[in-house]
């Protein structure tokens, strides 16, 4: 994940947050939040994570549970192990087998740079 502007938050597995929750720079989540995570730079969902809240980011990774709805400035990549309970809108978007996806994905047309390219490395 590419440097945020502020310093690095983590979230380490067993601890909970609840409320709202802004960070200028990236943010790696292990444990449980509940609320609204906003992070300036990017952020990264660990495999334990529980997310009950909506998410932005400037990039983000999955792995964990996520129920609320997500928006992602540029890319996102749902891994195995993730589940997205709420709606998503990206620019970007990978998608690995055995992730799990349960509402609406908006790709807009915007003006960001960059090309989605599949696993196989083909456009």
């Amino acid at each position: 994940m590419a440097k945020g502007n502020g310093g690095d938050t983590i979230i380490a597995e067993g601890v909970k947050v609840e409320g709202d929750f802004t960070s200028n720079g990236n943010v790696t989540i292990e444990g449980h939040v509940t609320g609204n995570v906003a992070a300036g730079g990017d952020i990264f969902i660990g495999e334990n994570a529980v997310i009950d809240a909506d998410v932005t980011a400037r990039n983000a990774v999955v792995a964990g549970r996520v129920k609320g709805n997500v928006r992602i400035d540029e890319k996102i990549e749902l891994t195995q192990s993730s589940n997205l309970e709420g709606d998503l809108e990206t620019h970007i978007l990978h998608v690995a087998p055995g992730a799990q996806v349960n509402g609406r994905i908006v790709m807009p047309d915007g003006k960001k740079s960059g090309k989605a390219v599949s696993e196989e490395g083909q456009d």
